[in-house]
């Protein structure tokens, strides 16, 4: 049977550089790439070096996306999640829906777009404030 790992999403955004900046602060990211894309768009690629997100803009791409169309989020391992917090608050995003059941703690934040992130983290010891609650 093979086996296999996500290496990248592909997800378009108004403003790449925008996008880029939260991930880079948020997640300790590096940009990868930049360049021209498919249909006259641009692209940059943040990560590390064994995965990453491609944020691709152009002019069509309008952003207000509705949850769950077609994605519900993608999620974020962090090893600090307050800090993951405090950056998501500086770069003026809400987080929403904090909870904290085993494995660890998340919340979930809308991106300027409507792109929803899951940030969690399984520090040793994240799960020891709140109900428990389900899985996502």
């Amino acid at each position: 049977m093979p086996t296999g790992y996500l290496e990248h999403a592909n997800i378009s955004v108004t403003d790449p550089e925008r996008s880029a900046a939260l991930l880079k602060a948020m997640l300790g990211w590096e940009e990868r790439w930049r360049g021209p894309s498919q249909n006259a768009g641009h692209s940059i690629h943040v990560g590390n070096e064994d995965c990453y997100l491609a944020l691709y803009t152009g002019a069509h791409v309008r952003g207000e996306y509705a949850k769950g169309q077609p994605l519900n989020h993608i999620a974020f391992v962090v090893d600090d999640l307050d800090a993951a917090e405090a950056v998501v608050k500086a770069h003026g995003l809400k987080p929403f829906g904090h909870d904290d059941y085993e494995p660890g703690r998340r919340f979930y934040v809308f991106d300027w777009d409507g792109i929803e992130f899951e940030i969690v983290s399984y520090a040793a010891g994240a799960s020891t404030r709140g109900p428990a609650g389900g899985p996502s």
